[in-house]
């Protein structure tokens, strides 16, 4: 369905993180090595990333696919950042929103993503955004499962929930009310970042000298990758990363 990376840690170009690696997410747009759903994500793409000293994030997204962005390669090579996210879309079902449908979503301090979809949509999780109010249903990004769920994580981080216990509740009701769906969503606020893994790959690497990369896959053929179990909420910051066990929905 798509690919997406977040890293933190010293500050790098962008081009490092998205580019330069041999399997980089620029590659998985047209040749993903682990992608169990779909082939050619080249629905849209976006990269956000964080500037010194603003805490809000930065994003370039575009309707189009990546490889057929002469400023992205350009962008990447001069920007630097101590966080970024990214991702590259091969999307559910065909709509109009182009541009605004891609990720990453971004509100506040935060930037987000998801990976896979929502079985049933949008009829399934009615029930679920009646916890939403008018004008957070008025303020979706697009007419996508994907907007529809950061806004199910938005609210809960707005209510004073944290990074981790938002993707997770807002992924334990959205499997319950959509049995089936993939649920791997990234988030970030510029230092930590919190993922699910649920029905598709992911994958963390942490360097020795301080950055942490959590992806859909691996982008290059380094050892030190560690494959996040199914059913997993990571959290990590440039130097740690914890695991913790997601229980499946009552049936």
């Amino acid at each position: 369905m798509c690919r997406h990376i977040a890293y933190v840690g010293r500050p790098v170009p962008l081009r490092d993180v998205l580019v330069a690696p041999e399997y980089a997410l620029y590659r998985q747009s047209w040749e993903p090595r682990r992608q169990r759903y779909g082939t050619v994500n080249a629905d849209g793409f976006g990269v956000g990333w964080y500037a010194d000293g603003d805490p809000l994030p930065a994003r370039y997204r575009r309707a189009g696919p990546i490889w057929s962005d002469q400023s992205v390669v350009d962008l990447t090579r001069v920007v630097r950042s101590v966080a970024v996210l990214a991702a590259v879309r091969d999307a559910t079902e065909s709509g109009a929103d182009g541009e605004a449908a891609a990720a990453p979503f971004a509100a506040g301090p935060w930037l987000f993503s998801h990976n896979g979809a929502v079985r049933g949509w949008p009829a399934s999780l009615a029930p679920v955004s009646a916890a939403l109010s008018a004008a957070e249903l008025l303020a979706l990004d697009a007419r996508t499962d994907s907007a529809l769920v950061w806004a199910l994580v938005l609210h809960r981080l707005r209510d004073g929930d944290g990074m981790g216990p938002a993707l997770a509740d807002t992924v334990l009701e959205v499997a319950e009310a959509a049995p089936g769906s993939r649920l791997n969503l990234l988030l970030t606020d510029g230092e930590t970042v919190a993922a699910t893994a649920w029905g598709d790959t992911l994958w963390y690497l942490t360097e020795p000298g301080g950055g942490t990369a959590v992806a859909s896959e691996p982008y290059d053929d380094d050892p030190r990758w560690r494959e996040v179990p199914d059913r997993t909420l990571l959290v990590a910051t440039s130097a740690d990363v914890l695991l913790t066990p997601l229980k499946e929905p009552p049936a």
